[in-house]
C-alpha cells in the first residue's frame, strides 16, 4: 500500500511514537510505501524525527503546520498538505492530533483518496477550555467526520466521548491500543540498581514517579501538593518527575515553598529509550494528567510490575483496576492521592501483587507488532468496501 501519516509535530509524545512504530512496521513488516509528513518539532520537548530519517521512514516537513490556530498559516499548510499528497498518491490517509486531523483529513477527501482514517489520541476537546472552544473544536471535528472512513481511538473511553459529543456514530469507531516496544519494559528490572544509584536513592527509599511534560493540565501541582502529607507520614518516600517543559521553574517553585526539596528529582527532557531504566527505579507510577486518551506511562509501568495511581480520567480505567493493577482517584483529588501514596509506599507485597497483575495484563496487547496488524487490517476492511462512511 501508499500509506501517508499526517501529524501536526513529532515531539516526545505518546501519540507521535505512536505513529512512528505503525510507519516503521509497516515498511519492516509489510513492505509498504510510507511518507509521514508533519510539522517543525518546535519548543522543549524534544523530537522524534531524527529517529524517523534514521530508522528510513521518508518524511516531509510543512513548516506553517503548527499546533497553534493560525488562519494564514493554516490555509498555507493545507495548501502544501494537498500539494505533498498529490504527489505521493496514497491508497491511505492517516492522520493524527487536532490540526493535522482535520487539515489532513481535507486534503485528502478533496483528492478522493481511497481511505482515510483518523486516530483519536486525545479528543481536541474537553471540560478545562472555555466554552466557545469546546463548541468550536466540537464543530470542526464533525465536519471533519463526514469526510473520514473510520476512526481509531487508542481507548474505549474515546470512542465513548465522540459518540456522546455527535462527532460520528459508534459503527465508525475501532479500538486499538497504541503500542509499544514491550521487551525493554519487561526486562527493565535488570538495571534498576544501578539508575537508582546514579539518581542518588537508598536502598530503602520509595520512588514515586511521574512521567509527563511539564505541561498545563498534566497534573504535577497535585503530586506537589500531596508529598506534604505523603512525607510527614513516611520521610523515605522520594519523588521523581521525568520530563521538561514550560512549568519546570514554577514547579520548582512550588516544591522549595514547600520544603520539599530533598524530597523531589527532576530528569530533565530523556529520550524514550531511557523510560524503561528510569521506571524500573521507581516503586509506584503517578499518573495525575486531567486528559489524556491512555497514557502510555500506565501500561509502561504495569508491563515493568510496577503499580499505578491514576486519576480516573478517559481510557485510565481500562488499565488501572482498583485493586488489581493500581488506584483510580476523582480527577483533581490530593487527599486520596496522599493516601494511596502512604499505603502503597508501606507495603511491598501489595505493590508486588498489584504489579505483577498489571504485567499479566498489558504485555502482549501493548505490542507494537499488535497495533500495527490491527491498524493495517482496518486499512483492508476500508478499501475492501467492508466499512460504509456511515453518517450521523
Amino acid at each position: 500500500m501508499r500509506i501517508a501519516h499526517v501529524i501536526t509535530r513529532m515531539i516526545l509524545g505518546g501519540a507521535q511514537e505512536n505513529t512512528l512504530y505503525n510507519c516503521e512496521d509497516l515498511q519492516r513488516f509489510y513492505g509498504d510505501n510510507v511518507l509521514l509528513i508533519t510539522g517543525p518539532s518546535l519548543g522543549p520537548e524534544g523530537s522524534l524525527l531524527e529517529r524517523a530519517q534514521a530508522s528510513g521512514v521518508p518524511v516531509r516537513i510543512i513548516g506553517s503546520l503548527r499546533r497553534s490556530i493560525h488562519p494564514w498559516r493554516d490555509w498555507r499548510s493545507y495548501r502544501e498538505l494537498h500539494e505533498v499528497l498529490q504527489e505521493f498518491r496514497p491508497e491511505v490517509v492517516h492522520t493524527h492530533s487536532a490540526k493535522g486531523g482535520i487539515l489532513g483529513r481535507a486534503a485528502a477527501f478533496r483528492l478522493q483518496v481511497p481511505a482515510i482514517i483518523h486516530t483519536v489520541h486525545g479528543a481536541p476537546f474537553h471540560p478545562y477550555q472555555s466554552p466557545l472552544s469546546a463548541f468550536a473544536f466540537r464543530a470542526c471535528e464533525r465536519w471533519a467526520a463526514s469526510r473520514c472512513d473510520a476512526y481509531i481511538s487508542v481507548a474505549d473511553a474515546m470512542t465513548d466521548l465522540m459518540v456522546a459529543a455527535q462527532v460520528a456514530p459508534r459503527e465508525k469507531f475501532t479500538t486499538i491500543y497504541s503500542g509499544m516496544e514491550v521487551e525493554p519494559f519487561l526486562q527493565a528490572h535488570e538495571q534498576r540498581a544501578r539508575v537508582r544509584r546514579e539518581l542518588g536513592y537508598a536502598d530503602d527509599h520509595i520512588v514515586i514517579g511521574k512521567i509527563a511534560r511539564l505541561f498545563h493540565l498534566k497534573g504535577h501541582e497535585y503530586v506537589i501538593q500531596a508529598a506534604a502529607e505523603v512525607v510527614r507520614q513516611n520521610p523515605r518516600v522520594r519523588f521523581l518527575f521525568v520530563g521538561d517543559g514550560i512549568l519546570a521553574d514554577e514547579l520548582r517553585q512550588q516544591i522549595a515553598a514547600a520544603g520539599l526539596d530533598a524530597h523531589f528529582h527532576f530528569t530533565g527532557l530523556v529520550p524514550p529509550e531511557q523510560i524503561p531504566p528510569l521506571i524500573a527505579a521507581m516503586d509506584v507510577l503517578v499518573h495525575t494528567s486531567l486528559r489524556e486518551g491512555l497514557a502510555r506511562t500506565l501500561p509502561q509501568a504495569l508491563i515493568s510490575a510496577k503499580p499505578v495511581i491514576s486519576y480516573d480520567i478517559d481510557g485510565a480505567r481500562e488499565v488501572v483496576l482498583p485493586g488489581v493493577t493500581g488506584y483510580l482517584l476523582p480527577p483533581q483529588e490530593v487527599a486520596g492521592l496522599a493516601q494511596a501514596i502512604v499505603e502503597l509506599a508501606a507495603d511491598a507485597g501489595l505493590r508486588e501483587r498489584l504489579g505483577s497483575e498489571g504485567r499479566r495484563r498489558c504485555a502482549d496487547i501493548f505490542r507494537h507488532q499488535h497495533m500495527t496488524a490491527e491498524i493495517r487490517r482496518l486499512y483492508v476492511r476500508v478499501l475492501a468496501g467492508e466499512l460504509s462512511n456511515v453518517e450521523l
